[in-house]
C-alpha cells in the first residue's frame, strides 16, 4: 500500500525521526520511501513523502544486480571511445549481453586526475588531456554528480540509478526528486565500475587518446590510439563528451558527416547560500540543520533586435564551489560542483542564453565547426580579458547591469581567482544585453536575487556540444559509416550524467545488434 504524507523537514530528513513516526503511526508495518520533495511555496517549508507500507520484510530495493554481468574475457570486441558516463554504462552494457568492452579513455584514473585539477587550480596550469572534463568519469566526476534529468522516456532512469546504487551510491538517490551524489563521492562509484569491467574481461585503458578512425569503404573497423597502434572492432560507440575539439576535427576531416549544433552560452552567479535559502525557504539568517542548500530554477524571455531570445538557469549548484573547466591553456571556461553534504557558503548557477546559427555566422568557413570556433573564440577573449591565466574575469551583478567595473568583488568559491573586469569586453552583444534584462527580471521572480552581493563569472560555455553527430534514430549507427555509434553528449545526444549513462546503454544494445 502506497500512502502520500506531508512532513517537517525535521521529520523528513531524520532518519531516527522518521522511523519513530512510523511505527507511531503505522504500528506493524514496515515501510521504504519512494519519493520525496521539498514544498516550499508556503511561508512553513513543508517535505512531500511517498512511502509504501509492508505486512512482512520488506522486498528487495533493487531488481539490477552485479549477478547480470558474466565474463567477457574472450568474447567479440566493441571499443567504446571515452570512459564518461554514456561510455562506462554502454561497457556494462555490452557486458550483460556478451560483449567485450574496450574502453579508450584520453585522459587518467580518478585518483591521478586529482593532481592535474590541482595544478588547475593553484598552478594554473591546464593539462588538455587531464582536466575537469577529460579523464575517468567524464565532466561529471567533479563537477557535481546531479543525477536528474528531464530525458525520462530515452531509457530505464530506474536503472540507472540503480546500478548507481550497487556499485556504491546511497540508496537516497532512488527517493528524492533531485538526486544527487556529489564531487567528494562520485569518484569511488567511477572507480567500483571500472573494476568490474575489468574483472569481467572488458578493458579500461588510460592515456588512450583516438587519433584516427579505422575506415574501409562505407564501415569503420577499428581505431588508432596515440598515433601508433591500431585496435581493431566491427563497432565502435563514440562517447567523447562535449569538449573533444580533435575528435570533431577529425571527423571532419575525414569526411564523416557532422553538423554544427546550437548550444547555451552565459556566466556563472555566485550569492551567498544564506541568502538563497532566505528567499526560498524564508528562513531568516539560518534554514536548519534538516533543510538541505536550497536551489533555484529560473527562466525568462528576452527580446534583440526582433526577436525574443531564451535566458535560464543551468546546472545550479546549492552549496558548491564555481570550477574552472578550460581543456586548453589559453581559454576561460567555468562551470559548478557542489559536494555531497552541499555545505559550502556559496550558491552558484549557470545564467545562460540560447544561440544558434546566425550567432555563427562570422564563423562559416569552419563550416561544420562553425559553433564550435564561435564557441572557442568567446573563451579565449575570456581569458585575454582576464590576464591570460586562469583566474576568470567578474563583475558584481548590479555593476555588470548598469555597466560599469566593480570595484571590488566578494570573495569566491573559485579557487584560480577573479579578475574585476567590463564582462561585455568578453561577451557578445546579444549575449550581454539577454542577460542584463533577464537578471533584472530574475530579481522579480526572486526577491532579493538581484544583487550586488552577487557576482558573475565568465563564462559558462560547455552547457552542450557544439557538434551533433547524426545517426538512425532507430539504429543509432551513424547514417554513413556502418558500425560507428555517436552516443551521449558529445554526439548531441545527451545533456547530464544520467542521460548520457542511458544514451549509452541504448547504444550498447544497438551495437550488439550489428
Amino acid at each position: 500500500m502506497k500512502i502520500d504524507l506531508s512532513l517537517s523537514p525535521e521529520v523528513a530528513f531524520n532518519q531516527e525521526a522518521l522511523d519513530s513516526f512510523f511505527q507511531s503511526k503505522y504500528e506493524g508495518k514496515r515501510y521504504r520511501l519512494v519519493r520525496r520533495s521539498i514544498d516550499a511555496r508556503k511561508k512553513t517549508v513543508r517535505v512531500q513523502v511517498q512511502a509504501e507500507l509492508f505486512d512482512a520484510e520488506l522486498p528487495p530495493l533493487l531488481e539490477w544486480s552485479k549477478d547480470r554481468l558474466q565474463n567477457v574475457e574472450n568474447r567479440e570486441p566493441v571499443i567504446v571511445v571515452g570512459a564518461g558516463p554514456a561510455g562506462l554504462f554502454a561497457a556494462l552494457r555490452l557486458i550483460e549481453q556478451g560483449k567485450k568492452p574496450i574502453v579508450l579513455e584520453r585522459g587518467k584514473d580518478v585518483q591521478a586526475r586529482r593532481r592535474d585539477l590541482a595544478n588547475i587550480n593553484k598552478k594554473n596550469i591546464v593539462n588538455p588531456d587531464s582536466n575537469y572534463c577529460f579523464g575517468e568519469g567524464g565532466a561529471g566526476t567533479y563537477s557535481d554528480g546531479k543525477l536528474y534529468t528531464r530525458s525520462k522516456k530515452r531509457g530505464d532512469l530506474r536503472r540507472v540509478l540503480e546500478i548507481l546504487v550497487a556499485f556504491g551510491a546511497k540508496e537516497d538517490i532512488l527517493v528524492d526528486a533531485h538526486p544527487h551524489i556529489g564531487t567528494n563521492k562520485l569518484p569511488k562509484i567511477i572507480a567500483a565500475i571500472r573494476e568490474a569491467i575489468n574483472d569481467c574481461g572488458g578493458e579500461v585503458r588510460f592515456d588512450s587518446r583516438v587519433t584516427d578512425f579505422l575506415i574501409e569503404g562505407d564501415a569503420i573497423k577499428g581505431v588508432e590510439i596515440n598515433d601508433n597502434e591500431k585496435l581493431k572492432a566491427d563497432a565502435v560507440i563514440l562517447a567523447t563528451g562535449h569538449s573533444a575539439r580533435d575528435i570533431f576535427r577529425l571527423l571532419k576531416n575525414r569526411k564523416v558527416l557532422i553538423e554544427a549544433k546550437p548550444f547555451a552560452l552565459g556566466v556563472r552567479i555566485e550569492h551567498p547560500q544564506k541568502l538563497i535559502d532566505n528567499i526560498q525557504y524564508n528562513c531568516g539568517i539560518d534554514r536548519g540543520e534538516h533543510l538541505p542548500a536550497a536551489p533555484y530554477s529560473l527562466v525568462h524571455q528576452v527580446p534583440f533586435k526582433g526577436e525574443r531570445f531564451g535566458m535560464f538557469s543551468f546546472c545550479m549548484c546549492p552549496g558548491g564551489f564555481i570550477v574552472p573547466s578550460a581543456t586548453a591553456q589559453e581559454e576561460i571556461v567555468v562551470n559548478g560542483m557542489s559536494p555531497s553534504k552541499r555545505d559550502s557558503k556559496y550558491a552558484n548557477s549557470g545564467i545562460v542564453v540560447s544561440v544558434g546559427a546566425e550567432d555563427f555566422a562570422p564563423f562559416s568557413e569552419e563550416e561544420e565547426l562553425a559553433a564550435m570556433a564561435y564557441q572557442a573564440s568567446i573563451e579565449r577573449k575570456a581569458w585575454e580579458v582576464a590576464g591570460q591565466t586562469q583566474a576568470a574575469p567578474a563583475q558584481r551583478l548590479v555593476d555588470f547591469v548598469k555597466g560599469r567595473v566593480s570595484t571590488d568583488l566578494p570573495e569566491t568559491s573559485y579557487q584560480p581567482g577573479l579578475v574585476s573586469t567590463n564582462l561585455d569586453e568578453a561577451l557578445p552583444e546579444k549575449i550581454a544585453h539577454v542577460l542584463k534584462q533577464g537578471f533584472k527580471a530574475f530579481g522579480k521572480k526572486m526577491k532579493g536575487y538581484y544583487t550586488n552581493e552577487a557576482q558573475i563569472v565568465g563564462v559558462e560555455s560547455r552547457t552542450s556540444s557544439p557538434v551533433r553527430i547524426p545517426r538512425d534514430k532507430d539504429t543509432c549507427e551513424h547514417p554513413q559509416i556502418k558500425g560507428l555509434f555517436p552516443c551521449g553528449e558529445g554526439a548531441g545526444y545527451a545533456g547530464g550524467i544520467v542521460s548520457a549513462a542511458m544514451d549509452g546503454e541504448r547504444c550498447a544494445v544497438a551495437a550488439v545488434e550489428l
